[in-house]
């Protein structure tokens, strides 16, 4: 009787601990817009990871975090004059999305997905 709750136990907790594994994985965008810097962080454990890592590739002071994204992607379209950050299922519909909204004169600049 042992032997058989044991197995039965190991089996049904098993998928429980492989789901935690498959936690959500962050990622972020950093952006100042009066120097152009930019940086972005893809696929961190944390929502804080991503953001210190965007920040750090950023490499300005003034830099701030304009996106966080998990499970999914986050773009950046800027002109001289402006930026809109958008999000999306995929990196198209991102970009997409933030060119539509930012205008025909602005590009993306970063862009970011994770799993």
């Amino acid at each position: 009787m042992k032997i058989f709750f044991f197995i039965v136990f190991f089996s049904v907790s098993f998928p429980v601990a492989a789901q935690k594994k498959a936690a959500a994985l962050h990622g972020a965008i950093a952006f100042h817009q009066q120097s152009g810097s930019i940086g972005w962080a893809t696929d961190r454990r944390t929502a804080r990871e991503a953001q210190v890592e965007a920040l750090k590739q950023c490499g300005d002071e003034k830099c701030v975090v304009v996106a966080n994204v998990s499970r999914g992607c986050a773009a950046l379209a800027r002109d001289s004059g402006k930026f809109v950050v958008m999000k999306g299922a995929t990196q198209q519909e991102a970009e997409t999305k933030a060119m539509a909204k930012c205008g025909a004169l602005c590009q993306i600049a970063a862009w970011t997905c994770t799993k």
